[in-house]
């Protein structure tokens, strides 16, 4: 997909599940256009730097291997820590190289979801990532009320023509549901604002047993943290709540997260949900993605859109909102 706008967006983004990082072991990643190298160490702590060895260029996510806390190039022993600086060279044990320092990427992880801050000039976090469980406060229902996300509930989907922005965009879009989704009942945007970094929104499905069209069966509250991502709940028959994520591998490409929390049936404190659950989360709820990525992989960017009343204000709006998010210049792209 062609944009008029970088695809290295300043923000908190996922790169995965926690389960994924195992102690002890390097992780090679690429996003944001870098090679990167993921490890935890003996403490337990996550850490995520730039993968390439300052010495002679050896990737550290390849063969790399966990001391401590820090990760030995494969290539000559040279050891890194997690402030990104020399910290051991094997055959000068007493000078380590103090100039030379690894680019490091702040990690946050919450609820088994890992998320990286990305900054183009590698400047500081300007924000912290929300909380999946500090949102919404107004429904008391916690982790502990709740299936475990990963692995039953969670979706990768690697490599997709899709930017940020274009995902950000669904909040103001509520039409689509109808054809994309294949609702019976299209829903309405009740309500919607910025908040600084975030776009909060409520949309409202239509009783159709009622005669009083303000009457809703069903909410849907989201917050989306930057282009990131949004973290949502669902307000009605069930209080499932969910993460839907983008994350930029490279110009024109990004990985896709999505990971659903489904309430535990009274009296059952296991992790992993019973098999029925799973089948019908899977089935009803898991597949909405691949809905909108049939639309978005062959989509093009209209910088101008000709939008419907109802759309204009809170569509346009979201767009100027996301402008805060780029920190560097677009790469010379021609929309056609």
């Amino acid at each position: 997909m062609k944009v008029p706008f970088t695809w290295k967006v300043t923000g908190w983004f996922m790169i995965g599940w926690s389960p994924e990082f195992v102690a002890g072991q390097t992780r090679a990643l690429h996003y944001f256009g870098e090679d990167l190298v993921a490890y935890r160490g003996e403490s337990g702590e996550l850490h995520v730097m730039e993968a390439h060895c300052k010495h002679l260029g050896a990737h550290l996510g390849h063969g790399g291997k966990v001391i401590e806390e820090r990760v030995e190039c494969p290539f000559h022993g040279w050891q890194w820590g997690p402030d990104g600086c020399n910290k051991f060279i094997p055959y000068q044990p007493d000078r380590p190289n103090k100039a030379l320092r690894l680019r490091v990427y702040p990690v946050r992880e919450q609820h088994g979801c890992v998320f990286v801050w990305h900054h183009p000039d590698g400047a500081e976090p300007g924000w912290e990532m929300p909380d999946i469980f500090g949102k919404f406060p107004e429904f008391t229902t916690g982790p502990q009320d709740y299936y475990r996300a990963y692995p039953e509930f969670s979706r990768r989907l690697e490599g997709e023509p899709v930017h940020p922005q274009i995902v950000a965009e669904n909040a103001a879009d509520s039409a689509h549901f109808q054809y994309v989704h294949h609702a019976t009942v299209t829903p309405r945007v009740l309500d919607w604002k910025m908040a600084d970094r975030e776009w909060h929104f409520v949309a409202g499905w239509p009783d159709e047993n009622s005669d009083d069209p303000d009457d809703m069966a069903l909410r849907f509250h989201s917050h989306l943290f930057g282009l990131g991502g949004a973290i949502s709940i669902f307000e009605g028959v069930q209080q499932h709540r969910l993460i839907f994520t983008c994350t930029p591998v490279d110009e024109g490409r990004s990985d896709l997260f999505y990971s659903i929390w489904w309430p535990r049936l009274p009296g059952d404190d296991s992790d992993a949900p019973p098999e029925d659950i799973r089948r019908r989360v899977e089935r009803q709820f898991l597949t909405t993605v691949e809905d909108d990525l049939g639309i978005w992989r062959y989509q093009r960017y209209i910088e101008h859109p000709a939008l419907a009343k109802v759309d204009a204000k809170p569509f346009m709006t979201l767009r100027k909102w996301a402008q805060q998010f780029y920190d560097a210049p677009a790469a010379d792209v021609v929309l056609t």
